[in-house]
């Protein structure tokens, strides 16, 4: 492919990602993927300078822009190559009209920028939540340590306050390396690891992992646990929840179940565990607003009716968690959010309509905010999140 004929397809994948952002369409790799699927005369540079460059536009416009080409037509102003591109060449996109529209760049849409401010979060804070995050691993623990994998891993490094973590540079094709394949080590961010260290969990309790997503935090909780004792992941997404059995064996953690909920309707499938679990993790569903250097694109699916959804589904899932947890145990609560409406004002309505339950602080790491820690791409240098720690009453 021509420079001009990459910018072509960039343009094409951006009308389709707008589009998609504001009808719940596919997201943006998912539409990337797609479209070089059926075109296999793309190399794998092309596919490579072609994502960079759609990237680069959705990370520049908080809002989503009018069109992709305007989106490009903006770049022009900040990288100069992009200009060149714009040649009317065979597959090139036509030159440039001075009067044609513009993306207008920004970093995030006004009213959400407006309440990551009245959570607390300064210029700087919300600015590093566009920034290119670092690829992080977690050494699983039942097999290895960081210490005797770190040389092992070229550019890897150890990270100070996560003591089973790596980082490696950006780009690294983990699925290649024979840690992987052995089950020695998993994707995932530090600042994650953080927060589900807020379980304390030791071998032979009996934990839930509520919100378990592909099984991530149950996989660490597993290994923190050494294998002994038991963890329920459960979730009411099939999808996500069937990729955590294969996970699961290449790590060999042998003491995670799954279960399948029904929306809605799980505290009725969880009875079996009502007063039972010494602790349970609740990883809810958020708006995402701490993990926009993984996936900028999620700032044009956010509005303000959504973000109330997901504060009425976090409200019923600490309540639910609440009893499934036995007396002297505890709830830990996370969001890769930096919203306070989804975060500490969550405890604080918890706090008050479950009299007795004590917060305690959570974690080492992050800031204080209200009754639990957060961490921030610009403060800790890992994607941003909310956590707390909520101690049952005997």
């Amino acid at each position: 492919m021509t420079p001009g004929a990459r910018l072509s397809a960039a343009i094409e994948l951006l009308d389709a990602i707008i589009v998609a952002a504001r009808e719940g369409g596919a997201a943006a790799d998912t539409l990337i993927a797609r479209y070089f699927a059926t075109r296999r005369y793309a190399g794998s540079k092309d596919r490579r300078a072609v994502r960079e460059l759609v990237y680069e536009a959705i990370r520049r416009f908080g809002e989503p822009p009018p069109s992709g080409r305007a989106a490009m037509v903006a770049l022009v102003g900040i990288d100069p190559a992009v200009a060149a591109m714009f040649d009317g060449s065979a597959h090139a996109p036509q030159a440039i009209d001075p009067s044609e529209p513009r993306a207008v760049e920004s970093r995030v849409p006004g009213w959400l920028g407006r309440q990551l401010a009245e959570s607390g979060l300064d210029s700087a804070d919300i600015a590093s939540l566009i920034d290119r995050a670092p690829l992080d691993l977690r050494v699983n623990r039942l097999r290895a340590t960081p210490a005797g994998l770190v040389d092992q891993i070229a550019e890897a490094r150890l990270v100070d306050g996560a003591p089973d973590a790596l980082r490696l540079p950006t780009g690294t094709m983990v699925d290649q390396l024979p840690a992987w394949r052995d089950g020695l080590i998993e994707i995932q961010d530090v600042g994650s690891q953080m927060v589900t260290a807020a379980a304390r969990t030791q071998p032979g309790m009996q934990v839930i992992d509520l919100c378990a997503g592909a099984g991530g935090k149950a996989l660490a909780l597993a290994a923190a646990m050494d294998n002994c004792g038991v963890v329920l992941a459960s979730d009411v997404d099939r999808a996500r929840l069937s990729r955590l059995a294969p996970r699961a064996e290449r790590a060999g953690a042998t003491i995670i179940e799954t279960r399948l909920l029904d929306g809605d309707r799980e505290a009725a499938a969880l009875e079996d565990w009502t007063d039972r679990a010494d602790v349970v993790l609740i990883d809810a569903p958020c708006s995402g607003t701490g993990t926009w250097r993984r996936n900028p694109e999620a700032r044009w699916r956010l509005s303000p009716p959504r973000i109330a959804r997901l504060t009425a589904t976090q409200s019923r899932l600490l309540d639910l968690g609440a009893t499934l947890v036995r007396p002297g145990g505890a709830l830990v609560y996370i969001v890769c959010s930096l919203l306070d409406a989804e975060g500490t004002g969550q405890i604080d309505r918890f706090l008050t309509d479950h009299p007795g339950w004590i917060a305690e602080a959570p974690i080492a790491q992050g800031r204080p905010r209200g009754a639990g820690k957060r961490l921030t791409p610009a403060h800790d240098a890992t994607d941003g999140f909310f956590v707390a720690r909520l101690v049952r009453p005997w």
